[in-house]
């Protein structure tokens, strides 16, 4: 008699199979989750690559077009670029060494003006007299000098770090080089029609990426060139490398690249003479608006449009998820997604009326209404009876 109830208190074998294989199904996603994470670099370095690749492209392409073979050709393109960005390197590193040379061996100078200056305006003396003793001792020279010698040690490392970064270049050179391999390869996994979207999508990424990369670097040269010309005029130090550093940053970091890049010549400016940095202000704030309102849309009408905030939005989304790569990546992205969907989202005529913020059944109402208060004063009341004429009760 036991054995019936025993049996029927077991639960069914379904709900058995179905703990287990849930609870497989966790472990296996927690190793997963374990697997993504440790893989997490790598896929950040595949989508610079991817990026890079994108970049690159175009201007590989138009050599092959002028008969030069697609691997020389990535050859040339990559060492131009590897020679623009140690150079940049080693002019910003140069100028940021010799700043922080000279505002070490400036501070005391720089600490009794500021004595002079509380003491004679606002009766403070010897406000800084505890800086003044902590670098007469020694430990606030030694730390500056530390630090300007690893600035000046900044351009010749520059190189160094493109070996570390030879994984990045790896498949970069492989994507560029082997392009039409690589499509022929990811293409030949798909049916025909889904080849054509692929490749299409494949082109406007390559296309809107470079685009963006020439219209920045155009930016950025002519932001140099006129950058240089004032801080010469201003009589700023090491001019050249000041207006590089602005017209790089300004131009390759989103959204907060022109704040970023115009601290560095105030700052000297400011140090030199403070008048000098008032003028760095105005050349700076005066090449924006000429650069937004003037030089801005005619290159980018050109290379890439998209809106600022479309913009801003995604480096906020890039940053969020992959940090200061995702910040970088993600206009380009945006381009790029805005341009495949408008090739092939299918768009509609809106009517006029729906842009005031009247859907179709309101301004038909406003419309009766509008008709009503036309009607002359002598109109009769509406007869809610229902029977014809206008006599009232």
């Amino acid at each position: 008699m036991d054995e019936p109830g025993i049996d029927a208190e077991r639960p069914p074998t379904w709900v058995t199979r179905a703990v287990v294989m849930v609870m497989v199904g966790i472990a296996a996603l927690w190793y997963l989750r374990g697997v993504v994470t440790s893989l997490r670099p790598l896929v950040i370095m595949l989508l610079v690559s991817l990026f890079l690749s994108f970049a690159l492209e175009p201007a590989v392409n138009r050599l092959e077009r002028f008969g030069l073979r697609r691997g020389l050709g990535t050859a040339l393109v990559f060492a131009l670029g590897i020679a623009a960005i140690g150079g940049f390197g080693v002019q910003v590193g140069a100028l940021l060494a010799e700043q922080v040379t000279e505002f070490s061996e400036n501070v005391p100078t720089y600490l009794v003006d500021i004595d002079d200056f509380l003491d004679d305006n606002f009766g403070i003396e010897n406000a800084t007299e505890d800086l003044r003793s902590r670098y007469d001792s020694g430990a606030l020279a030694s730390l500056l000098g530390d630090l300007a010698d690893d600035l000046a040690r900044f351009g010749s490392t520059v190189a160094n770090v493109m070996f570390q970064l030879f994984t990045i270049g790896l498949f970069t050179f492989y994507l560029v080089a082997e392009g039409p391999k690589v499509r022929r390869l990811v293409c030949s996994f798909l049916a025909p029609g889904r080849q054509r979207q692929v490749l299409a999508v494949w082109g406007v990424a390559v296309e809107k990426t470079g685009a963006y990369i020439l219209s920045r670097a155009l930016l950025a040269v002519i932001s140099a060139g006129i950058h240089w010309a004032a801080f010469e005029v201003i009589g700023l130090p090491s001019s050249l490398a000041l207006a590089l550093w602005v017209g790089v940053i300004s131009q390759f970091i989103p959204v907060v690249g022109t704040y970023i890049a115009g601290v560095l010549p105030v700052l000297i400016g400011l140090l030199g003479e403070p008048v000098n940095g008032f003028w760095v202000v105005v050349v700076i704030a005066v090449y924006q608006l000429v650069e937004n309102y003037l030089l801005s849309p005619r290159i980018t009408a050109h290379t890439m449009r998209i809106h600022a905030a479309v913009a801003f939005g995604s480096v906020i989304a890039g940053a969020a998820l992959l940090g200061i790569v995702g910040a970088l990546l993600a206009i380009p992205v945006a381009a790029t997604t805005q341009a495949v969907v408008a090739s092939v989202a299918q768009r509609h005529e809106v009517a006029d009326d729906l842009t005031v913020g009247r859907g179709p059944e309101r301004s038909r109402r406003w419309g009766r209404r509008t008709e009503t208060k036309a009607e002359p004063e002598a109109s009769a009341e509406p007869n809610w009876s229902g029977e014809q004429g206008g006599a009232g009760p």
